[in-house]
């Protein structure tokens, strides 16, 4: 069976500090599916590469990398992952976080992804938000979080370019999930939504192949 054009794929989505992150690596564990976190990509490329000094000249600013580079860097990892048979497009859905992340690109991924599930992780208290990034960047030695103006920044960013992302999408395949909660909790009902996309892509992998 040849590998699908477009990736199918779920998205994790919501403000920064929502968790996304927290949630994708732990579904990424599970058989079937593979997370591929931009924020990860970026802090792992090579700070003295070309690539890497424009990278941290907009995210030490708490801005979003320019949509074509963000897209070219992201399909570029994606690619290599095929081809190192990290990531079997046709066995494991691919869980995003971090794109699309405004409308630009979500017209730029159009043609490489099919989104089948958006989990929308809502958390009513910035104030709450704020302190678990700025304990998380102690922890994980996150320089972009470590600034609260620049942390605050981002969720500014968020409110005015990333959430009318959600718009773009059908409201049938949008799951909202409360972020307040243990991270077991909030992976319970993320699990509730994806479980049936998860099945029904199996399904349709024996389909094909049987």
């Amino acid at each position: 069976m040849a590998s699908p054009k477009r990736y199918r794929s779920i998205l994790l989505f919501g403000p920064p500090g929502s968790g996304k992150g927290t949630q994708g690596k732990i579904l990424g564990s599970v058989p079937g599916f593979f997370h591929l976190s931009v924020g990860d990509v970026f802090r792992s490329i090579d700070i003295g590469s070309q690539a890497g000094q424009l990278i941290y000249q907009y995210t030490s600013n708490g801005q979003l990398v320019p949509d074509e580079l963000t897209v070219q860097i992201w399909k570029n990892t994606l690619d290599a992952y095929v081809a190192l048979s990290t990531y079997k497009p046709r066995e494991d859905l691919l869980v995003l976080d971090g794109i699309p992340r405004n409308l630009a690109q979500t017209e730029l991924v159009k043609d490489h992804i099919d989104i089948l599930q958006v989990i929308n992780l809502s958390c009513d208290d910035e104030e709450d938000m704020i302190r678990r990034m700025r304990r998380r960047a102690i922890r994980e030695n996150r320089a972009d979080d470590a600034n609260e103006e620049v942390i605050r920044n981002r969720f500014e960013v968020f409110r005015n370019i990333s959430k009318p992302v959600l718009e773009c999408y059908p409201e049938e395949i949008i799951s909202t999930v409360e972020a307040k909660g243990s991270p077991a909790e909030v992976l319970r009902k993320i699990l509730t939504a994806v479980i049936p996309i998860q099945n029904k892509h199996f399904q349709t992998v024996r389909e094909l192949v049987g």
